[in-house]
């Protein structure tokens, strides 16, 4: 049998950088240290007005085919997760296929919000897994928050960012390494929460829309602050379940980073050493469905992963979604 493993990754993030200073000055209070001490986010990259998410996706991918050894050419399936896309349509997966020359690319985009990557990822496998056609799928979670940021909103416009990071999976037969499990879980009565809702067809982009900010990013209600960290440690118990392994023998956790604190609350839900999941919030900011492969990248830019290592993707998103998926690397 055929499965998918992780090929190779890269990553991208806008030159410009954005300190919690800015946001002192911009809000007319002091914000710098709460968000040192409370979120542990320290800057963050926003795109400059004439760029856009396509930029950073079309850098992502090239960085993933350089590291993978790989032609444009080579790549058989694009799936882009965003919930900033290009357009509202066509799909931002077609115009990065054209600018990359991946001329034999199938495509197309999900909207998981920021579950949407693993989500990706785990549709990429089922490509890989179940047709023989697919030898190389690039799944890249792509995300330009900055471009939909009210920029009074101190709730949403100090914590959110932009960035890319794509994966290429690869068709191995029967292989010990690659994919082993995943879960999709949505709690859609959190619909309403939180999202962008000017814009579609319930709420067409119009003149007032504009004015009263409804084609910005709105938190509408509070989440309970205990959601992800349980919804995160029973995914995780359930995929450790399901391949016979407790969760302390996984050796990294890769996790939606939006707040540190849900980070480390799971990882003692599951009495296991907060190192195991790495963070990138620091100088990044929330970077939404790009956040879990730039956390990934930096694991393996700094020698944290080792051939066999059991990893474990675990992301959420508005909705609410939920996605997770264990690989052996």
């Amino acid at each position: 049998m055929q499965n998918a493993v992780l090929h190779s990754i890269g990553t991208s993030v806008p030159d410009r950088v954005v300190p919690n200073s800015y946001f002192d000055e911009l809000l007319g209070e002091p914000v710098s240290e709460w968000l040192e001490e409370n979120v542990h986010i320290y800057e963050r990259r926003w795109l400059e007005e004439n760029q856009s998410v396509s930029d950073l996706a079309v850098e992502a991918a090239r960085k993933a085919l350089e590291h993978g050894g790989l032609k444009p050419t080579d790549i058989d399936l694009l799936i882009i997760s965003t919930d900033t896309p290009e357009y509202i349509s066509p799909s931002t997966a077609s115009k990065v296929q054209y600018i990359t020359g991946m001329t034999n690319a199938g495509t197309f985009d999900i909207n998981t919000a920021c579950a949407g990557f693993v989500t990706a990822l785990d549709t990429g496998v089922k490509y890989i897994r179940s047709d023989e056609n697919y030898r190389y799928v690039m799944v890249i979670g792509a995300y330009a928050m900055s471009k939909y940021l009210n920029m009074q909103d101190k709730k949403t416009v100090t914590l959110f960012a932009d960035a890319a990071g794509a994966v290429i999976l690869k068709s191995e037969k029967n292989s010990e390494r690659g994919y082993l499990t995943s879960q999709l879980i949505t709690r859609g009565q959190y619909y309403n929460y939180m999202g962008i809702y000017g814009g579609g067809s319930f709420c067409p982009t119009t003149e007032q829309v504009v004015k009263d900010k409804g084609n910005l990013l709105q938190f509408v209600k509070k989440f309970p602050k205990e959601l992800n960290p349980e919804m995160w440690s029973m995914m995780a118990n359930t995929l450790s379940e399901r391949i016979g392994v407790s969760p302390k023998e996984v050796d990294h956790y890769f996790m939606t980073q939006i707040n540190i604190n849900s980070i480390w609350e799971t990882m003692d839900k599951l009495g296991v050493a907060r190192e195991k999941a790495p963070t990138v919030m620091h100088h990044y900011g929330y970077t939404g469905s790009a956040c879990i492969p730039l956390a990934l990248d930096a694991a393996w830019r700094n020698d944290k992963l080792n051939k066999g290592d059991l990893l474990y993707f675990i992301g959420s998103g508005g909705g609410l979604a939920f996605a997770s998926a264990a690989f052996r690397f």
